[in-house]
């Protein structure tokens, strides 16, 4: 600390005196503040000369995650010395070893998977994705790693806007995609709902500010309706005896966001935009039988909704949640979600598995759970052959999946996701079992393996040594290990296909005096455009390659050379190397030289490159856009709200590139608008009469279909910006009888 300036030690002093007062519970020895004052050190050492990008000293980061870690999450001593330490090795010149040599190598453990993954990477793949893998892999040794990068990561989404907004939309996409659905996993709600809170405030400001700004004006009625809800419950729990404490929750700004994107309803339309949580101060032995205790009360009150009951306190949720849910319906017509739980049960909510530890009790329950889910995930890791993508896309899978119970002929609970089928219960039994299924029985009544299970099902599974995967069970099996098993088995089953072909490519090789090598095998990938060699090889065994064009690019000494390379596969190189030595928000916007360029649109004058308008989100003037570059069709712009960007930027984020619209209104584009109303004389003659004569906007389409008085329609136009686009919206809304309006692409 000496050489750091005095105001720089203020700082740094202050934040670390509010790290050990958070900490003291989890301080039980003078060694434990010994240990964690000497990793302060040392990192405060390490990082003395970096600053962050708001200007701070760049030790304040690692010290934020560390109280994070113990604060919110609730982990110990280890913890907290190994957050401090997480950025050590990847930005400073520590090594891995001196890690271990000064802390241990438990901390050197943690440490390395904490490190970002550094080298080349594979053009279908991302560097993140790879950092994720990474990440996950240690998850079966020390799941420290994983609550330390998501202290790191809400750290990261916190003090979010000091960078540049393509780096704020990319890690903010990042997040949603991955760490968000990844914290709620691990039981930790609080970080989730930050998370996604803090991911939407810049994957979708607009939005996110108008729900935030609807919320703090709507709070003074929630809480009067709340208050009013809860006096009469409160009058007879009070005459139970039981201890207890009661208060209104408000649901988050981006559960209300999906409320209004899914069911396609307005803010004020939304009943359920908060819960009521009833929370026990009751013995572990007596928590059951209080919840219940309590929901009689409640319902005694209020009528409740018999499709809303959930009891996880009989069967917790798989990431040990445990609550009794009901919704009841208030006087004023409204539904209400009431939450009843322990005082255990709501730090367990709270702060997930790290919170388990402390009720010894029920740690042997919760941690078979846990274990289960681990060795799910084992199952994954110990699969070489999987590609990174596809380990994300399955790991991934399951992350956010509701959960069903489902019994075995012996009466064993399994848990599945909602949704699963027969197939999914037969791998989850074991991978061996499910790739010779053919059948089940599903109360006794035989079902084909795509049969969707209920909650409650008894499955007993039918066998065939016959049997082996296809590929048609990818398109309904849903969870992660049927799904890497079956891919598994199809990429095994393609090796074997490809010797064949591979032996006859090295027969024809041979007879054109050409040696079998690395240098050789890559310039026929260039001419055949394959990714790989073993998707080359699989279609010359199935007779799908022209052999004899071998001939054609052979050179002298036994040498292949394809010399013909497009300007997008160019491209594709040029960005590879490029991601070698950038940071991906420098790769983003390095497109064109400098960083302050983009591909223009809306000119030709303007236009570098050329590109194509995304059909999937139908970009116009005044969107906000971003360019991907695909492999087969050039660049595509998108929006940045796109249904598709969230995972284009995580998978890809070395391959999209800065764009802007140039102002313009000399071009028509199409765009398509969803309405919805109550059924009348005259809408359609109405609608016709706005668009094509007040507003003088030319239809591609229009379609309306009505049902029990009420109308729902589709309307294609072509207008020339998002201007013109919102002023025809909003004068559709003044249709009497419509009620709903929604750009939809």
């Amino acid at each position: 600390m000496k050489d750091y300036s005095e105001s720089d030690k203020k700082i740094i002093l202050k934040d670390y005196r509010g790290l050990l007062r958070a900490s003291k519970k989890f301080r039980t020895t003078p060694e434990d503040t010994a240990y964690i004052r000497k990793a302060f050190n040392y990192a405060a050492e390490a990082h003395m000369t970096m600053r962050r990008k708001s200007g701070e000293p760049y030790i304040t980061h690692p010290i934020a995650v560390a109280r994070i870690c113990t604060e919110e999450i609730g982990l110990g001593a280890t913890s907290i010395a190994c957050a401090l330490l997480h950025d050590t090795v990847e930005d400073t010149d520590v090594t891995l070893e001196d890690i271990e040599l000064i802390f241990g190598r438990r901390e050197k453990r943690i440490i390395d998977g904490l490190t970002k993954i550094s080298g080349a990477f594979d053009l279908s793949t991302s560097d993140q994705a790879e950092n994720f893998r990474k990440m996950i892999l240690t998850l079966p040794d020390d799941v420290r790693v994983i609550f330390i990068k998501l202290a790191d990561r809400l750290h990261n989404m916190r003090t979010l806007g000091s960078m540049r907004p393509d780096k704020q939309r990319k890690i903010a996409s990042e997040t949603l995609f991955l760490y968000a659905p990844l914290a709620h996993r691990l039981g930790l709600n609080a970080v989730k709902t930050e998370l996604e809170d803090l991911s939407l405030k810049y994957t979708e400001p607009e939005a996110y500010n108008e729900i935030a700004i609807k919320l703090r004006k709507s709070q003074e009625i929630r809480a009067r309706f709340i208050s009013q809800f809860i006096s009469p419950l409160k009058k007879e729990l009070d005459k139970t005896g039981l201890k207890y404490s009661i208060k209104g929750r408000p649901k988050s700004i981006y559960s209300i966001y999906n409320k209004i994107k899914k069911k396609k309803v307005t803010f004020e339309e939304i009943y359920d935009l908060f819960a009521v949580r009833i929370i026990l101060d009751s013995k572990q032995e007596n928590e059951k039988t209080d919840a219940w205790r309590v929901y009689s009360v409640v319902t005694d009150f209020y009528r409740p909704n018999p499709d809303r009951l959930r009891d996880w306190i009989t069967n917790p949720r798989s990431n040990g949640y445990e609550s009794l849910h009901t919704t009841v319906m208030s006087p004023t017509g409204k539904w209400v979600e009431i939450q009843i739980r322990s005082e255990r049960m709501d730090e367990i909510a709270e702060k997930g598995m790290a919170a388990h530890w402390k009720y010894k009790d029920s740690k042997k329950k919760i941690e078979s759970k846990f274990d289960n889910w681990i060795n799910k995930i084992r199952d994954l890791v110990e699969n070489k052959e999987t590609d990174t993508l596809d380990f994300i896309d399955d790991f991934k899978l399951n992350l956010y999946a509701e959960e069903m119970y489902i019994f075995t002929p012996k009466g064993e609970l399994r848990t599945l996701p909602k949704n699963a089928t027969a197939l999914d219960f037969a791998f989850d039994i074991h991978g061996d079992i499910g790739k010779k299924c053919i059948g089940a029985k599903v109360n006794h009544k035989l079902v084909p393996l795509n049969h969707i299970l209920s909650s409650g099902d008894q499955v007993e599974i039918i066998t065939s040594n016959k049997q082996k995967p296809k590929e048609a069970w990818l398109d309904f099996v849903v969870t992660s290990k049927a799904r890497s098993n079956v891919k598994q088995s199809l990429k095994e089953e393609v090796k074997q296909v490809a010797e064949q072909g591979k032996e006859s490519l090295k027969r024809k090789l041979k007879s054109l005096k050409v040696d079998y090598n690395d240098k050789n095998i890559s310039e026929l990938l260039k001419l055949y455009d394959f990714k790989n060699p073993l998707d080359l090889n699989f279609q010359i065994a199935n007779g799908k390659i022209d052999l004899s064009k071998i001939k054609s690019i052979v050179v002298k000494g036994g040498i292949l050379k394809y010399e013909k390379e497009s300007v997008l596969t160019s491209l594709f190189r040029r960005k590879q190397k490029e991601a070698k030595k950038l940071d991906q928000g420098e790769i983003i916007s390095s497109f064109g030289g400098k960083s302050s360029e983009a591909i223009i649109l809306g000119d030709d004058s303007l236009k570098q490159v050329d590109y194509k308008i995304a059909k999937c989100c139908s970009p116009i003037p005044g969107d906000n856009v971003f360019g991907f570059l695909t492999i087969n069709e050039g660049i595509k712009i998108h929006r940045t709200n796109c249904p598709n960007a969230v995972q284009l930027m995580s998978h890809y984020a070395y391959r999209v590139l800065k764009a802007k619209w140039k102002s313009q209104t000399l071009k028509e584009f199409s765009v398509g608008v969803e309405f919805t109303g109550i059924d009348g004389m005259g809408i359609l003659n109405s609608l016709t009469n706005l668009v094509t004569g007040s507003l003088n906007i030319n239809i591609k389409s229009l379609n309306i279909g009505s049902e029990a008085g009420f109308f729902n329609g589709n309307l294609n136009a072509l207008v020339h910006d998002t201007k013109h686009l919102d002023d025809l919206m909003k004068e559709m809304k003044k249709i009497e009888g419509i009620k709903t309006v929604e750009r939809v692409y």
